[in-house]
């Protein structure tokens, strides 16, 4: 799969006034909108994801004060093929000097990991058996939960 940015995850303080902003505001379709996140195509190969401030953390693992200082409200995410890749993104990006937030895990979507670059700025890099990305980089999503 081709290396590139999938997702940017927003997390938000009130998804409702969030998804009011995003949709009717800039007049973005969601490609997915759930209860607790919804997601926006906003470009080819890009998607948009809002969720809950606190949820984000809480899937990291991350404690709210780095929520309060910025990087805990974004997180950004490349999809790979298995979860075999996802470990190994994790031990190359590891090597460069990233720290590793989270080990890969399986999850109720697939399988995941967190990882923060120097700068302490947030990826996620996940395996979305029921997704599937297109040469162009356009993301579709299958099976979510």
């Amino acid at each position: 799969m081709e290396q590139c940015l999938h997702f940017v995850t927003l997390g938000v303080a009130d998804l409702p006034r969030a998804k009011r902003f995003y949709v009717d505001g800039l007049g973005w379709t969601p490609t997915l909108d759930l209860e607790e996140v919804c997601f926006l195509q906003v470009a080819p190969g890009v998607l948009l994801a809002l969720w809950g401030a606190e949820d984000l953390a809480g899937d990291v693992g991350a404690g709210s004060d780095d929520h309060e200082h910025g990087t805990g409200r974004v997180a950004f995410a490349h999809n790979v093929g298995s979860p075999e890749e996802v470990d190994d993104a994790v031990e190359r990006v590891e090597a460069a000097g990233g720290t590793v937030l989270k080990a890969g895990q399986t999850t109720f979507f697939g399988y995941h990991a967190y990882v923060a670059d120097p700068d302490g700025f947030r990826w996620e890099i996940a395996h979305n058996p029921g997704w599937t990305i297109d040469d162009d980089g356009t993301v579709h999503i299958g099976s979510a939960v």
